[in-house]
């Protein structure tokens, strides 16, 4: 429980952090994603970071319980898979997020659904 708290206070807050920085400025964040997109460094250096931060999660925290911790367990997971699909299979990653991200509405949905998980996530790392 220990790792699962300590994950919760790191997440929790950067999740939190960072999706306030992308609703108060979609457009510029949407640009950036087609900017990441259209830049091989780039794509392979945030297929690295995943890669390596999903690997670090899981190895850390593989905990399958029917409670809040499962939640880091899949979000390392989810790392993980976005890593080795954005080493593996660039192409693809590349047309799926072109195509949800055409417009700001599922970059939003998105965005809303990391910010509930932050404060969950905060919730449970410090107040519990």
């Amino acid at each position: 429980m220990e790792t699962s708290i300590f994950l919760a206070k790191l997440l929790g807050p950067y999740f939190i952090i960072i999706t306030i920085g992308v609703l108060l400025n979609l457009k510029h964040y949407q640009k950036m994603v087609e900017d990441f997109f259209d830049n091989a460094a780039l794509l392979y250096l945030g297929g690295v970071l995943a890669l390596f931060f999903g690997i670090l999660i899981v190895l850390a925290h593989n905990v399958w319980a029917a409670n809040w911790t499962v939640i880091i367990t899949i979000i390392g997971w989810m790392g993980l898979v976005k890593g080795i699909c954005l080493i593996v299979c660039p192409n693809m990653m590349l047309k799926m997020t072109k195509k949800c991200y055409q417009s700001t509405a599922p970059l939003a949905v998105s965005v809303v659904i990391f910010l509930a998980l932050g404060v969950l996530l905060v919730v449970k790392g410090y107040f519990t």
